[in-house]
């Protein structure tokens, strides 16, 4: 298919926000930027004051400064710049100063090393959980997930530059902003099933909402997708040759706006054109669609089987090994959640999820979590003794319990929702 026409397939519940953001912009800090009260800040990283954790902690994120913006760079990069509680607790601190701020028109993120963000630091959740210390683990997601909310509220235009591995929470918090710059070095993926987990960090809002059944294919095989499939399915708004990002760089470093159209310009002025390959993903959405619309897992699960058989190619069989690996009962449990998400907003996924979070990282859940991550990041055998083993023994009541209200002694995710009304 011609670039133009793929270009369709991007979620269109994303081309209202520009304009939105644009306003909620102006309102907040146009006037300041238009009478050129613009600091000429340049920093390297913000010093922590003695309210800020230790230094080690605080170096995970860094702060750069712009003319007009300020760029958080997510800096674990021996970890693939997975995310911490501390890192979520700091990136809120940072966005809710810069969003009061009337010197910065706009706000970037970006990784160290040779990720984006490979998402949450689940080895560390695992050894919490192991320790029980739930709460601890509790309060991971929390501030994650609320972070997120800022993002998908956020009254200033974000660009996130997906530069290397982009998965689970990387994804999380980088989507719901404005604009995400994908290159030739993204990989992402939803990967969560395989480590006996539901794709979260609002991924059951924006995997929902792409075109067709998409999402729930994503969500169930964990497949990754490379920067242009991003791009032609609306993960990505714009596209970069990595060895060119100095030079995206280099021009939002200019700026002095808090005008989306300015910047998306900006963007698509230094970005590359590229055209999606006969492997990508464009080319079987019809037979995506045709087998994950169906309303079971073994239902998807037989669809499949039966046009592997007919087409004899080797990503439908390249699916059904990464269903066949996954853990029964995730993919009962994301598939519901994916379709949830397709009739909620963002704050009604996050919510959802952060009860889904807590009860599968709690007795009797929280098996196939811990399971999941030895097997895959700790020991690396990469042989999970998944609990149910099988989908036919994964009952509803079991799907049920991922679901349920987390009790009265237990609070539910608070959003400031009356405060800051998501654009998406």
């Amino acid at each position: 298919l011609p670039f133009p026409i793929l270009l369709r397939l991007q979620n269109p519940i994303r081309s209202t926000m520009p304009s939105l953001a644009a306003a909620a912009a102006a309102r907040r800090a146009g006037e300041a930027l238009r009478r050129g009260v613009v600091g000429g800040r340049y920093l390297s990283s913000l010093r922590p004051s003695p309210a800020t954790p230790a230094a080690h902690d605080s170096d995970e994120v860094l702060v750069e400064g712009k003319a007009s913006a300020r760029a958080s760079v997510l800096n674990r990069p021996g970890h693939l710049n997975a995310l911490t509680t501390t890192m979520g607790a700091r990136l809120n601190k940072f966005y809710e100063s810069w969003e009061d701020s009337p010197d910065i028109g706009f706000v970037m993120m970006k990784g160290s090393g040779r990720a984006f963000c490979a998402g949450g630091d689940v080895v560390g959740l695992r050894q919490l959980i192991n320790e029980g210390k739930l709460d601890e683990s509790k309060d991971f997601f929390r501030t994650l997930y609320s972070f997120i909310y800022v993002l998908g509220t956020y009254l200033k235009p974000h660009v996130a530059i997906l530069d290397g591995v982009t998965m689970g929470g990387g994804g999380g918090v980088s989507i719901p902003g404005t604009f995400r710059v994908a290159t030739d070095r993204t990989v992402f993926a939803t990967p969560e099933v395989h480590i006996g987990f539901h794709p979260d960090a609002a991924a059951s809002f924006y995997l929902s909402h792409l075109t067709g059944h998409v999402g729930e294919y994503l969500a169930l095989t964990g497949e990754k997708l490379n920067g242009v499939d991003m791009l032609a399915l609306g993960l990505a708004t714009h596209y970069s040759m990595s060895d060119h990002l100095d030079l995206v760089d280099e021009r939002l470093a200019k700026l002095v706006t808090d005008d989306p159209s300015v910047i998306d310009s900006s963007l698509a002025q230094y970005g590359d054109l590229v055209y999606p390959d006969k492997t990508s993903i464009v080319h079987r959405l019809a037979v995506i669609d045709k087998c994950f619309s169906h309303e079971t897992v073994e239902e998807i699960v037989d669809a499949l089987e039966s046009e592997a058989a007919q087409l004899n190619e080797e990503w439908c069989t390249l699916a059904l090994k990464r269903l066949k690996e996954a853990s029964p009962l995730a993919l009962k449990v994301s598939l519901r959640s994916i379709r949830e998400g397709r009739y909620q907003t963002l704050d009604e996924c996050l919510v959802r999820e952060y009860r889904m979070s807590v009860n599968g990282i709690s007795k009797p859940l929280y098996h196939d979590f811990c399971e999941g991550v030895r097997a895959r990041l700790v020991d690396k055998d990469l042989t999970p003794k998944w609990d149910p083993p099988a989908l036919e023994f994964v009952s509803e009541d079991m799907v049920d319990s991922y679901f349920a209200p987390l009790g009265e002694f237990e609070p539910e995710l608070k959003l400031p929702t009356e405060q800051r009304e998501a654009f998406i």
